[in-house]
């Protein structure tokens, strides 16, 4: 039986936004009182870039669309690229399996019951090109959520071998040095050489794809396991300043990488402070950027913002209200002006988006961008009493969390010391407690619930189960065994050399070796060895140098 009247569903009308910003019942002038238009908006495309990174007069209005795809081997998942492509897609974006992002081969023990059910399984350059096969890589955007340096590494040696300048490539993958062993997947590398491929990965893009976005600062993937919108943006913006920090350190110049800094963002439901987020977001990054690193370029100081939908507000229960939530999020990030949008299937709670669920959710992005008006007029929403005064409050409790992170010490020393996973199993736990104790409603969950007899609508789709793609072991046994095993151990020791001595590049060999046919798993070993860990830190295989 529904649930009416309940706590859960009057919670969601209380004073507070989901951040804890108390909120007033309206907003007046006197709520923006003293607001210095050139000072804290400024028009569309001009410094603060609070109100968008391009020019009203720019055209266009819309933004990349591209759902989240991946599942299998290589092969399957280049079909989802070509079914969304031609149902009107204008970008890839592509999520590894779990050992993928973990940086493990398919054969490996621990990996062989979850190849490709989460994601698509890549570890090889072979993987790489069926991946692309087919696609026109000059024409659209390619995003990775892959480990960086084997996702740049991939295209640009598969762009390479048909013949496209790797300069014209665009698109992006994600930077994770900093958090991912606490909130996501163990690659169980230290942190110096996470951020030293971050670094060198970059630094390689700069030179060698200068039009893609290899800086890509993913705030999305740590946030959904709980953390508020402040918390977010924070933590996203201790990473960028650490990582930028770095690069300066090595000579590098400002505006020669600050141009194809991106942030991933999350959006959930709580719309305005959302969309304040985003507004915020943009306004720090460019002063951060121009009073802080003295950047000079203006591309260097406008953030190119792209959103995925939240999967955590995303249910089991009634999966059909899950394609309400994606359309209402995405109109969000539309009205906030993000440059690329991906909506979170409504299949999510169960597994990696079934073609229905694709096409549902790209074509909810074309009605809220063909019917809707939204892009009609740039930053519709701005000068709104509300807004405004949402965004003020935002950049200022994300400017102070982040300051009294960074007070606490090195970040990279927080980071070795676990400092950041309690933050996030404390905000797990939170987000748990808030829905059992119904401090935070969501229909189906606790409240208008539904007996499962009657909770069918999507469920027979939504419940489809894919196997494991077991057959990728014996595909890998049979790379290894047909490929020149001499040239191989030669790049791997090579990588492990340059690893060790902790100067120079390793994109360089890394790219070498993976170029020989060497795996992810065994590129990613050596380097560990370089650093003095070893090669499989969970003990099941042998190094192959």
């Amino acid at each position: 039986m529904a649930r009416r009247g309940s706590d859960a569903e009057a919670s969601m009308t209380q004073g507070q936004s989901h951040s804890g910003i108390p909120l007033k019942p309206v907003y007046t002038p006197a709520d923006t009182a003293g607001l210095d238009y050139a000072v804290r908006l400024g028009d569309p495309g001009t410094y603060p870039y609070t109100r968008g990174r391009r020019p009203a007069s720019a055209g266009g209005g819309g933004w990349i669309q591209h759902e989240l795809s991946g599942e299998g081997a290589a092969r399957r998942s280049n079909e989802q690229f070509r079914y969304l492509i031609a149902h009107g897609a204008t970008g890839v974006d592509v999520i590894g399996d779990t050992p993928t992002m973990a940086w493990l081969d398919p054969d490996h023990p621990t990996a062989r019951h979850a190849i490709g059910t989460q994601g698509v399984s890549v570890c090889h350059l072979g993987d790489y090109r069926d991946l692309y096969e087919g696609l026109p890589l000059d024409r659209i955007t390619l995003s990775h959520s892959l480990p960086a340096p084997f996702a740049i590494a991939g295209l640009y040696l598969v762009a390479r071998e048909r013949g496209v300048d790797p300069a014209g490539l665009r698109g992006s993958t994600i930077q994770v040095p900093f958090y991912c062993e606490d909130c996501s997947y163990a690659t169980h590398m230290p942190f110096a050489l996470r951020l030293r491929l971050a670094a060198d990965s970059i630094e390689f893009a700069a030179r060698e794809m200068p039009r893609f976005h290899a800086f890509l600062e993913d705030t999305y993937y740590i946030s959904d396991g709980g953390l508020d919108a402040v918390e977010e943006m924070a933590l996203g913006f201790v990473e960028i300043r650490y990582l930028v920090r770095e690069l300066l350190r090595r000579g590098v110049a400002i505006d020669r990488f600050a141009p194809r800094i991106a942030i991933l963002v999350n959006c959930r439901m709580d719309v305005f402070e959302e969309i304040a987020k985003i507004r915020a977001t943009r306004r720090i990054f460019a002063r951060m950027m121009r009073d802080e690193f003295g950047a000079r370029d203006p591309r260097s100081l406008a953030v190119n913002v792209t959103s995925h939908t939240s999967g955590l507000t995303l249910t089991a229960q009634q999966p059909v209200n899950n394609i309400v939530r994606g359309a209402v999020q995405a109109l969000a990030l539309a009205l906030a002006g993000v440059q690329a949008i991906e909506i979170s299937a409504f299949d999510e709670a169960f597994r990696t988006p079934s073609p229905e669920a694709h096409l549902v959710a790209l074509r909810t992005q074309q009605t809220i961008q063909v019917e809707t008006g939204v892009t009609k007029v740039a930053d519709p929403l701005g000068g709104a009493y509300y807004v405004e005064a949402l965004t003020d409050e935002m950049e200022r409790r994300i400017v102070e969390l982040a300051a009294r992170i960074e007070a606490k010490g090195d970040p990279g020393a927080l980071c070795d010391g676990g400092w950041f996973r309690t933050l996030f199993q404390n905000a797990m736990e939170r987000h748990a407690r808030e829905l059992r104790e119904g401090r935070l409603g969501q229909v189906g969950v606790n409240v208008h619930r539904m007996a499962d007899a009657d909770d069918t609508l999507l469920r027979e789709v939504a419940e489809r189960k894919f196997e494991p793609c077991r057959e990728r072991v014996d595909e890998l046994r049979e790379l290894r065994r047909a490929r020149d095993a001499e040239r191989v151990r030669a790049t791997l020791g090579e990588l492990r050399r340059v690893a060790a001595a902790k100067t120079g590049s390793l994109m360089t060999p890394l790219v070498a070796a993976f170029a020989a046919g060497a795996t992810m798993g065994e590129i990613t070993g050596v380097m560990r060895m370089g650093y003095g860990v070893p090669y499989d830190p969970l003990g099941h295989t042998e190094a192959p140098v």
